[in-house]
């Protein structure tokens, strides 16, 4: 019995719901820069995250090789303080829609750096067809409701690092699963060193930890979101996708990410429901079936008919 081909559903599933999470995360952290800088956001959210996955697993990681606490550090630095500082700041400087779109080129920086790290995760031609289709179908979202197309390179440049970072972050948590090691014990080592090399950033910058911020019930609810739901959950459902799907299986979930929002903003917010919006999410969705279908090649073996 092939045990990944069963698996492989609770893999998407996981991926999925993660995506259904992380698809509302930009609206929260939009609102609490209204009170927080970004570091001040990032610290506060993963240091809940880290809390609540020790209070849930009070458990102790023991690598047994020391050459892998190095996987853990470059984990914690890309995809904990380098994507999440860098997309915060990159809203700074540019539109929600930018970031949004900029950051869902990450699955093919995933596809390309698999082809040299991960050899049996190399993606087909199909994959970038896939890729090239969500990415129509998320300008078309992201700008709907707009005429014109506003750069700004500061900005665009710092989301599209934060890609690349997210990248990496995919690749070593992929190398990581592969250790063997409990998924909450390795989430919560990758975001202690996520803090840890955080903190020369909050010692030198101005920061501002007051708990007055927090009083107000949108600001707390909001970091609350991030820190529990979006960190502690999220990072450990989608760990453990990596570990089921692989590295670039599940990062093509990313191009969900604007789908998820338009959803959202016309279940609750009640926005109109545009035949531009209509398009580009079936472009997207189209996208993610052709990347997700046949992406990688398999080798063939004598005993395989």
């Amino acid at each position: 019995m092939n045990t990944k081909k069963h698996t492989a559903p609770l893999g998407h599933l996981y991926a999925f719901l993660t995506i259904l999470i992380w698809g509302t995360t930009f609206i929260s952290t939009k609102i609490l820069l209204r009170s927080f800088t970004p570091i001040e956001i990032l610290f506060i959210r993963f240091f809940i995250g880290f809390c609540a996955l020790l209070l849930f697993y009070p458990h102790k990681l023991k690598v047994t090789d020391r050459r892998q606490e190095l996987l853990f550090i470059a984990a914690g630095i890309s995809g904990i303080t380098l994507y999440f500082l860098l997309e915060n700041i990159a809203l700074t400087y540019t539109s929600a829609s930018n970031v949004g779109i900029i950051v869902t080129i990450a699955p093919f920086f995933t596809a390309l750096l698999s082809g040299w790290f991960l050899k049996s995760e190399k993606p087909k031609f199909q994959f970038y067809i896939g890729f090239l289709a969500a990415i129509a179908g998320i300008i078309l979202i992201s700008y709907s409701g707009s005429s014109t197309l506003k750069l700004n390179p500061a900005g665009d440049l710092l989301a599209i690092s934060a890609a690349a970072a997210w990248a990496v972050y995919s690749i070593l948590t992929r190398k990581i699963s592969q250790l063997g090691y409990h998924t909450l014990l390795t989430t919560r080592r990758i975001f202690f060193y996520g803090l840890l090399f955080m903190l020369p950033i909050v010692f030198y910058t101005d920061v501002d930890f007051s708990v007055k911020k927090l009083t107000s019930f949108i600001n707390l609810g909001n970091i609350l979101f991030l820190g529990l739901i979006a960190s502690a959950l999220c990072f450990v459902t989608w760990n453990t996708a990596v570990r089921i799907l692989g590295a670039v299986k599940t990062s093509v979930y990313i191009y969900l990410v604007p789908v998820v929002t338009v959803a959202f903003s016309v279940l609750i917010l009640h926005e109109p429901l545009t035949p531009v919006l209509m398009v580009g999410a079936i472009l997207t969705l189209t996208g993610l079936w052709l990347s997700e279908t046949k992406v990688f090649e398999r080798k063939k073996h004598p005993s395989n008919k």
